[in-house]
């Protein structure tokens, strides 16, 4: 059996995909599994280890070999987790006969023509990892609790440590990543350096700061900086995606705003804090039981998630909110530390 599976989104959509990846190697452990992606998700690859092969569709190319590919692929099923109309295009160049997406694609006209099986599953109503799992319904593999997988490769803990010591970290510490690619996610810089200098300075936990090396990210965290009376520890635009990951694997503590970040610390079970404003932490937060959630305009960690909330900006999310967050994170890993020694 031939399965193709067309993710053309973000990095962190790919994380939480990676349940339904699971379940169909456990469901299908022969079948061959060929996933595509967008070229800014390349990085992660390695650490697939469900996928057989992997198509990266590459920005202003003509992507010939991938078109061919798919067209000569031989494709018994082809699973549409995108929606949109590059995803549809490749759906209906695979001719797969069983070519399965989201019944809410059938809104567009043009897009339906590419599919001949739909789930009704909401993209509002689940949180993503669920909505992901429910495609695969089609071909018999119920909606179940399955772990988001990830395994890292030893080149990138290699990485990781040159990081760290070139941070002049050893032993415990904490990654802050104040930084999307979305600008109207970001909180505000003094209030970020408030949280780092009481990290460092209360807690004496070390932080590295990460992020990337573009320009307007990298104003954000020279913002930051300047604003900090605790040492700047940069790790900003020297790891790769898979080197973030374990170093976000070995951290202490997680602070970060909800990008893929978040989905690596709820990965590995990271402690962390995640701050959510303009996008709803129902369909997209951590769910394991170290992670706090905070949202804009909201004194306390949530405890409950709503499918309709409405969005705030960053700005309302004050500086005590996440304080408190702390204080109340660490005092239940002390707990939970006690109560197992």
């Amino acid at each position: 059996m031939k399965i193709l599976i067309l993710k053309l989104k973000r990095i962190g959509d790919l994380i939480l995909t990676t349940p339904a990846l699971l379940a169909l190697r456990q469901a299908f452990p022969d079948a061959h599994l060929t996933l595509c992606i967008l070229e800014n998700c390349e990085g992660l690859v390695p650490a697939l280890p469900c996928v057989d092969e992997t198509l990266v569709f590459r920005y202003r190319r003509p992507n010939l070999q991938l078109l061919a590919r798919l067209a000569r692929g031989g494709f018994d099923f082809c699973l549409d987790f995108t929606g949109n109309d590059r995803s549809a295009f490749f759906s209906l160049l695979s001719r797969a006969p069983r070519r399965i997406t989201w019944g809410w694609v059938k809104r567009s006209r043009h897009r339906q023509l590419a599919f001949n099986a739909f789930v009704d599953s909401s993209v509002r109503e689940n949180h993503t990892i669920d909505h992901h799992l429910d495609l695969l319904a089609p071909l018999g593999i119920e909606r179940r609790d399955v772990p988001v997988t990830l395994h890292l490769p030893s080149g990138a803990e290699e990485s990781a440590a040159r990081i760290l010591s070139e941070a002049g970290i050893e032993g415990r510490y904490a990654v802050v990543h104040p930084g999307t690619a979305r600008a109207e996610k970001y909180w505000l810089p003094e209030r970020w350096a408030t949280i780092i200098d009481h990290v460092q300075g209360e807690l004496g936990l070390p932080c590295l700061v990460t992020g990337s090396s573009a320009a307007f990210e990298q104003a954000h965290l020279q913002a930051i900086r300047a604003k900090l009376r605790t040492p700047w520890r940069d790790g900003s635009g020297k790891a790769d995606l898979l080197g973030l990951a374990v170093l976000i694997r070995g951290a202490t503590l997680l602070m970060s705003m909800d990008s893929a970040p978040v989905h690596f610390g709820a990965a590995f079970g990271t402690p962390q804090i995640a701050l959510f404003g303009e996008t709803n932490p129902f369909a997209w937060r951590p769910r394991h039981d170290r992670a706090l959630v905070l949202y804009a305009g909201q004194a306390q960690p949530l405890t409950q998630f709503e499918p309709r909330a409405k969005p705030c900006p960053l700005s309302d999310l004050s500086t005590e909110a996440v304080l408190g967050a702390i204080s109340s994170l660490t005092q239940r890993l002390q707990t939970a530390h006690f109560s197992h020694s």
